[in-house]
């Protein structure tokens, strides 16, 4: 009777081993499932990514592009207001040009067209720097020529070339002649 009690008791346990293994078959089937889900959606995860760094780099390219194009259109036509305001004193020169047989009238034209052309810079942002009597600045004029005198020294006695600035910035320095102290003797 043990014999039969033992033969039940192993078919017992064996069946309970062969569950337990069929439980353990199916949580690893459950596990590897949820694995690859998990690897499926990354991989989707990781192709929407892409496609949309792809996009991004694309649209990008695009803009870049677009801005060269603006730019070079700037650059090209920039000084396009600029030479539309200067025809009207090339049309003063060349009607001073015509009338060259009286001499005070042309001196006077050509007076007019250089208050002309004078103004349109000053409305574009240039200025003239202004220098005689002033202290010499390396930062607005150079010193061509030097002179003793009884003035301080560094003082600015003749301007030889005038300089400009333009919206603030130096575009030609003053061309200027500056005082020496006199030796003494």
């Amino acid at each position: 009777m043990e014999k039969g009690k033992t033969e039940k008791k192993g078919k017992l346990e064996s069946s309970e081993s062969q569950e337990m293994i069929k439980e353990k078959v199916r949580e690893e089937q459950t596990e590897r499932k949820q694995k690859q889900a998990e690897e499926q959606e990354k991989d989707k995860k990781i192709r929407e990514l892409t496609e949309t760094l792809q996009r991004l780099q694309a649209e990008f390219e695009n803009y870049r592009k677009y801005i060269e194009k603006q730019y070079e259109g700037v650059v090209r036509y920039s000084n396009e207001e600029l030479i539309k305001k200067l025809l009207p004193i090339l049309d003063s020169f060349e009607l001073a040009l015509k009338n060259t047989s009286n001499k005070e009238e042309f001196i006077n034209g050509i007076k007019l067209i250089f208050s002309q052309l004078y103004q349109l810079l000053e409305s574009e942002g240039v200025q003239r720097i202004e220098c005689l009597g002033e202290k010499f600045d390396p930062y607005k004029h150079e010193v061509l020529l030097t002179e003793e005198s009884d003035k301080d020294e560094g003082i600015i006695l003749e301007e030889l070339q005038k300089g400009y600035t333009y919206k603030g910035k130096v575009i030609r320095h003053s061309k200027v002649k500056i005082s020496k102290k006199k030796k003494k003797e």
